[in-house]
């Protein structure tokens, strides 16, 4: 999607024949990229909440390593190749989307803006994309698109989620495997965030939080993650749905292998965005790992410091069907609404489609390992 046109007009100096001749300069607001998204963001909501958004577990060093790693793998684009048309659009789980970019589940999207996940719900639909939305969303199942992607301490809670979800027309569930408990979120302890009610909850549990003394948020999850959950949970699951899982989390080989055992439909490549467990490595510096202990059996997605056109092709060329953002669609939501999200997806697919053409790919089968060199692979080849 283009950026904004607004502008506005200025006159450059005579040129001969004494002509004025028109330019234009764009607003000193207009944003060109993802990233200017989040500085926006930054100074529109209440500190509390921003620092929810955009804060990481601990020292932040999986928070920062996320987007770091992506700069350190370059591209090794091939040229004289027809590229004067350009398919981004992939198949995901039998449906198609536009473009291998989706949206992440992220929760407390009114905290960003006040209609919430159903303005992100309408901007991945405009942008012909999934939206996987969390059970801790601030809107309920019936009001937007989503997957439920947690198993609670009352399974009861857990079964009737996903019945309200297939009752809604949802296409699939997302089982998010690293919460056993909250990660040290100190800025929300700092800021001693406070948990409202939930949507999706009312009725069957309070969730609503005051907190005095450290975060609202930890003390919620606390009493309502089960650190019990472990593989055998998966056939549970599948005991009370008929519904596509999908489980979000892996980060080694081995539990890949597992994943595959347990019958699962797909993989998610995640380190839930730097927010549980620190010092745990970057997500594209495991996708591969992952990609080849699945061995092509069921797709694998990827999350984690997406922030150009150029980290989704890298994420492609090491063997993702998609990628998941996060943080960036959570911005443009708080900085310019539903039309923001749809902003932020739209830059993405273009920056995308740019670095596929200037790359010499025309579809996104054509995007290969060849196509990227870690910084290790530079190395190596410096020293040949």
């Amino acid at each position: 999607m283009e950026s904004s046109s607004s502008s506005v007009s200025g006159f450059a100096p005579p040129g001969e024949g004494g002509i004025w001749v028109p330019i234009s300069r764009p607003m000193a607001d207009e944003t060109v990229n993802v990233n200017e998204f989040q500085q926006l963001a930054k100074k529109i909501l209440p500190k509390m909440h921003y620092d929810f958004y955009a804060g990481g577990s601990e020292d932040q060093h999986t928070l920062k390593e996320n987007i770091e790693a992506f700069h350190r793998i370059t591209l090794r684009p091939r040229v004289l190749t027809d590229v004067s048309r350009i398919d981004m659009s992939v198949s995901i789980l039998g449906y198609r989307i536009s473009a291998p970019v989706m949206i992440a589940p992220t929760a407390r999207h009114k905290l960003a803006h006040p209609q919430g996940e159903i303005a992100t719900a309408r901007a991945a639909a405009s942008s012909k994309t999934i939206m996987i939305v969390s059970y801790m969303s601030t809107c309920t199942v019936e009001e937007i698109a989503a997957s439920c992607n947690a198993v609670f301490k009352k399974r009861d809670i857990t079964a009737r989620m996903v019945k309200r979800a297939e009752n809604s027309g949802y296409k699939a569930i997302v089982l998010t495997v690293d919460v056993p408990r909250l990660g040290r979120r100190e800025a929300d302890i700092k800021n001693r965030m406070i948990s409202r009610q939930l949507e999706n909850f009312k009725g069957s549990i309070s969730t609503e939080v005051g907190s005095n003394k450290g975060s609202g948020i930890e003390a919620l999850t606390s009493n309502l993650f089960d650190a019990s959950v472990s593989w055998k949970d998966i056939e549970w699951l599948r005991s009370v749905t008929k519904l596509p899982i999908l489980i979000k989390g892996i980060l080694t080989s081995d539990d890949a292998v597992k994943a595959v055992e347990a019958r699962v439909d797909g993989i998610i490549v995640s380190n839930h965005g730097g927010r549980q467990l620190d010092y745990t490595p970057a997500t594209i510096t495991v996708l591969e790992e992952v990609v080849h202990a699945v061995k092509g059996k069921i797709p694998i997605l990827v999350d984690g410091g997406i922030r150009r056109g150029t980290d989704v092709f890298k994420a492609l060329a090491f063997g993702a069907q998609a990628v998941l953002i996060g943080r960036p669609v959570i911005f443009g939501l708080a900085a310019k609404g539903e039309d923001g999200a749809k902003q932020v997806i739209e830059m993405l697919k273009n920056e995308l489609e740019t670095t596929m053409a200037l790359s010499g790919c025309p579809t996104i089968k054509d995007i290969t390992r060849s196509h990227v060199r870690t910084e290790h692979e530079t190395l190596l080849q410096s020293m040949l």
